[in-house]
């Protein structure tokens, strides 16, 4: 047990820290996107309340006047006093910094001995069979997450990225307007969801497949043992099949 320890602490989740391609323990990935899967969950419920809950707060203790009108659905119309609800975006923030760090800490063996979610992932599957797959497919997951992580990051703070584009550029650009639209925040966090629990409960790579995906159309020219197993043909011959059933019908 004790050289299953040093091991962990020297190798990570890493089969072989001299050989190349680099291969890691993809029980060890799993384990570590069912920790990471309580970030986009939090999002979820964060953005639901932005995009569907109220835009005002009404004062408490303070009686509501009937002005005798009527919305178009026939619904009395009441005066109230009401506050305009100011969202703080701070923790959330805070959150998707980490999340975009631990993206990035992932793809190098010297990032990973710095990130706390790969060692605790790394100690929880002491005693399981690993899954050595190489790192490149993973890299392209963890690319995709860190682009819809950062887009989260430009909509919680529109204003501090805008300010910080018009210093450095030189540019006017509005602070007081939101430049990602509230729909593909939420949709962004939706997949991320949908691919992470992919990954943590199902074993299925979302980003592996689209990284394998490039390496068929030539875009990535890196060699990939996991991409050139795939039957590429058997794949066109079953969709081949299914559509000539559909045709039957």
């Amino acid at each position: 047990m004790l050289d299953k320890l040093k091991s962990i602490i020297k190798n990570l989740w890493f089969r072989d820290l001299g050989e190349d391609p680099i291969h890691i323990n993809d029980t060890a990935v799993r384990v570590r996107a069912g920790i990471l899967l309580i970030i986009p969950i939090y999002m979820i419920f964060t953005l639901i309340d932005v995009v569907y809950g109220p835009t005002w707060n009404v004062v408490l203790n303070t009686t509501s006047v009937d002005t005798f009108e009527t919305d178009w659905d026939d619904h009395i119309i009441y005066q109230v006093e009401a506050t305009k609800r100011v969202f703080d975006y701070s923790f959330q923030t805070k959150l998707l910094v980490y999340a975009l760090i631990e993206m990035l800490l992932g793809m190098s063996i010297i990032g990973a001995r710095f990130s706390p979610t790969i060692l605790l992932a790394s100690f929880l599957v002491i005693g399981r069979k690993p899954e050595w797959k190489p790192i490149g497919p993973k890299r392209c997951a963890w690319i995709i997450g860190a682009s819809f992580i950062s887009v989260c990051i430009v909509f919680f703070n529109p204003d501090a990225v805008a300010l910080w584009v018009n210093n450095l550029l030189g540019t006017s650009i509005p602070v007081d307007e939101n430049y990602v639209p509230s729909w593909l925040a939420l949709n962004l966090v939706w997949i991320c969801l949908l691919f992470m629990w992919l990954e943590a409960i199902v074993g299925f790579c979302a980003g592996c497949k689209i990284y394998a995906l490039l390496v068929k159309i030539g875009i990535v020219n890196r060699y990939c043992e996991a991409c050139e197993n795939i039957d590429w043909d058997e794949i066109k011959r079953k969709k081949q099949q299914r559509l000539d059933k559909k045709n039957k019908k």
